[in-house]
């Protein structure tokens, strides 16, 4: 399950660009709260720590706790919008939550015993078709990644969301089809000395 995140912030007095500016000026990014039927919150967080927590790599499958002179408020990182040059983060939007509020977040795909797949073994190509997938799942529950065993799938096969098993409680925001999340194709000198040159086809619209 992924950790709980803390960020200290402080409640913002003004808006607008110019005050934006000057923030960022004193090493601070500017940010909302917002959602949870409550009037969003203006807030600005320290740019270092921020960039802690997005190094951390799982940012946006956390809940994030935002304490705000001494009241922390939970949350889930919605965005955050960087310097299109310099990459420094400019603003954050933070989504408030319930402690077992149902959340969409979206989960990264690990996956695992490639050495007991006989299409890698042979020298196959695992092609990933989604590296995320959007999950449904209690605020209080949100896995740090979806595990995908490669076990047994050969050359010419497809992994799809059913092979996958969710955490309890959890769900897929797409329910009306079994989706492809990988499939492992030939390499090339594997696809000329069997004579085939097509790759598998991944499913109309992934």
């Amino acid at each position: 399950m992924s950790e709980q995140l803390t960020l200290s912030a402080e409640a913002r007095d003004r808006a607008g660009k110019g005050a934006s500016r000057a923030l960022r000026r004193e090493g601070r990014v500017p940010a909302v709260i917002y959602g949870n039927n409550e009037e969003p919150l203006s807030i600005h967080v320290e740019e270092k720590l921020l960039g802690k927590l997005l190094g951390t790599g799982h940012f946006f499958n956390s809940v994030v706790m935002v304490e705000v002179n001494g009241k922390a408020v939970r949350t889930l990182p919605k965005d955050v919008a960087f310097h299109p040059v310099s990459d420094r983060p400019l603003h954050a939007d933070f989504l408030r939550v319930s402690e077992h509020a149902q959340v969409h977040v979206n989960v990264p795909v690990r996956f695992e015993n490639e050495d007991a797949s006989p299409g890698l073994k042979r020298g196959g190509v695992l092609n990933v078709v989604r590296h995320e997938i959007e999950l449904i799942v209690d605020a209080a529950h949100i896995p740090d990644d979806l595990v995908v065993d490669l076990k047994g799938f050969d050359v010419g096969e497809s992994i799809h969301i059913s092979a996958v098993t969710l955490p309890k409680g959890a769900k897929t925001a797409i329910d009306d089809r079994d989706f492809t999340i990988a499939t492992i194709v030939a390499p090339s000198a594997l696809k000329s000395s069997e004579g085939d040159n097509e790759t598998p086809a991944v499913e109309e619209g992934e």
